[in-house]
C-alpha cells in the first residue's frame, strides 16, 4: 500500500503534456475504483528508465502502483490481478505501443481485444500475462 492509501489502489501516472489517450486510461482506472494522480512531464524517457521499463515494452504513459510499474493501456482487471497475486518475479505489466482496442484507445464500453498484456521482470524478460483475442 502507498502512504495515505487505505485500499492499496493509489496510482501515479506519468504522461506527456500532449497525450490525450492517457487521460482516458486514467478515467478507465478511476471507474474501476483506483485513485489516479497524474504527473505531466516532458521527459518520459527518464521516467521509464528510472522505473526499469524495458525499451521493447514502452507505450505512451507510465504508472506506479503498489510497488509495480504499469506501462501503457493495461486494463484495470490486469492491474487488479497483479495486485491480488503479487508475483515476486514481476516488476510490472505493459501493453507495448498503443493497441487500438485497449482501455483509453477503444470506443467506450468496448472490451479489450487483439493484443497481449505482458509482464516483465527487472532483467527485461517478458511473458504474456493476459491475451485479449
Amino acid at each position: 500500500k502507498e502512504t495515505g492509501d487505505e485500499n492499496g489502489k493509489a496510482v501515479t501516472m506519468y504522461k506527456s503534456p500532449t497525450c490525450g489517450c492517457c487521460s482516458k486510461w486514467a478515467e478507465h482506472l478511476t471507474k474501476a475504483g483506483f485513485k489516479v494522480t497524474t504527473e505531466t512531464t516532458d521527459d518520459m524517457a527518464t521516467v521509464r528508465k528510472q522505473n526499469g521499463v524495458p525499451d521493447k515494452m514502452q507505450s505512451c504513459h507510465t504508472a506506479l502502483i503498489g510497488g509495480y510499474v504499469i506501462e501503457g493501456h493495461v486494463p484495470a482487471a490486469d492491474v487488479e490481478k497483479l495486485l491480488n497475486t503479487r508475483p515476486a518475479d514481476v516488476a510490472g505489466l505493459a501493453a507495448p505501443g498503443m493497441p487500438a482496442n485497449s482501455p483509453g484507445m477503444q470506443p467506450e464500453g468496448e472490451k479489450p481485444s487483439g493484443y497481449d498484456v505482458l509482464s516483465f521482470d527487472r532483467q527485461g524478460s517478458s511473458k504474456v500475462f493476459t491475451s485479449y483475442k
